[in-house]
C-alpha cells in the first residue's frame, strides 16, 4: 500500500483481498459455486467504485461513485449473512469480516454526507 491512498481506499482493497481469499476458500474447500461468485463481484466492486471516485471528475460524480460502492457494500452483507446462514462459513470467520463490511459502510456514508454538506454550504455561499 502506498502511504499517499486514502483510507477507505486501504480498506476497500483490504477487504476485496479478504473476500477473494474467502472465495477461493469456498470454492476449494466447501464446493460452493454460485453464492461465492456473488459475493467475490460484490466485495470486490467496493474498491474498485471507490477508486473511481478519487478520480472522478465532479464532486457529483465523486458522489455519485461512493454511492454505488455504498450498494456494494451492502449487497456483499447480504452473501455473507446468507453464507452464514447456510453454514458455508462459521460464526467467528463471519463476524470478523461482516464487521468489516459494516465499517466500510459507516466510514463511505460518512464521506458522502460530509461531502454532500460542503457542497451544499459552497452553493448557499455563492448565492
Amino acid at each position: 500500500m502506498k502511504s499517499t491512498e486514502s483510507i477507505i481506499e486501504q480498506k476497500s482493497f483490504r477487504f476485496a483481498v479478504r473476500i477473494i481469499n474467502l472465495y477461493n476458500f469456498l470454492q476449494e474447500n466447501a464446493k460452493e459455486y454460485v453464492l461465492s461468485k456473488q459475493v467475490l463481484r460484490s466485495g470486490t466492486s467496493i474498491g474498485a467504485n471507490v477508486s473511481e471516485a478519487l478520480s472522478s471528475e465532479s464532486t457529483t460524480d465523486f458522489i455519485h461513485k461512493l454511492g454505488i460502492a455504498a450498494k456494494e457494500v451492502r449487497e456483499t452483507s447480504y452473501w455473507l449473512r446468507l453464507l452464514s446462514e447456510t453454514k458455508f462459513i462459521d460464526e467467528k470467520s463471519f463476524s470478523s469480516i461482516h464487521e468489516e463490511c459494516k465499517e466500510l459502510l459507516k466510514i463511505i456514508n460518512s464521506i458522502i454526507l460530509t461531502t454532500k454538506q460542503k457542497q451544499e454550504n459552497k452553493r448557499k455561499k455563492s448565492e
